[in-house]
């Protein structure tokens, strides 16, 4: 495994790694689909866990604030569409969320790297937030955030209400 370092990161004015992933109702999502649109495209390490459900919450219920202000949100995670299923279905989550089990978008937006947790060292998906602006470049790119309180901090940092 590739280890990540800090300048594999993505910074703001970098172009946005394409990618097309399934969502949990089977569908491709690319992010090609929302060009011309403002995109967050946020890293999850694994659904319905706590600290992920409370952060997919927070997306689901500022969605609509979101939306208002022209962005859309995707969520990634390792897990496979039938897992993202239960968890849509059971938090009334409705935005998408994509299966990226090979983490190859993970890693190409510099969300899969060396962890460390309980003093043990492991590669695992790091919890990130990614915003992509209407042009295709990183307005926006957030490391190692917390499941707790990232939502109101990312509006705040994106100057919205």
């Amino acid at each position: 495994m590739v280890r990540m370092t800090d300048q594999q990161r993505l910074a703001p004015g970098d172009t946005a790694p394409a990618f097309s992933l399934t969502d949990q109702e089977g569908n491709t999502v690319s992010l090609a689909d929302y060009t011309g649109q403002r995109v967050i495209v946020y890293f999850y390490p694994a659904a319905a866990t706590p600290g992920c459900t409370t952060q997919a919450c927070d997306f689901r219920d500022n969605l609509a604030a979101f939306t208002a202000e022209g962005f859309a949100v995707l969520g990634i995670s390792p897990d496979g569409p039938a897992k993202l299923t239960k968890f849509a279905e059971a938090e009334s989550l409705a935005f998408p969320l994509l299966s990226d089990e090979d983490h190859t978008v993970a890693a190409a937006y510099g969300a899969w790297g060396e962890k460390k947790n309980y003093g043990r060292t492991y590669e695992g998906l790091i919890r990130s937030t990614v915003v992509v602006g209407t042009d295709g470049t990183v307005e926006l790119a957030q490391y190692n955030v917390r499941a707790t309180g990232h939502v109101a901090k990312l509006r705040r940092d994106l100057h919205l209400a």
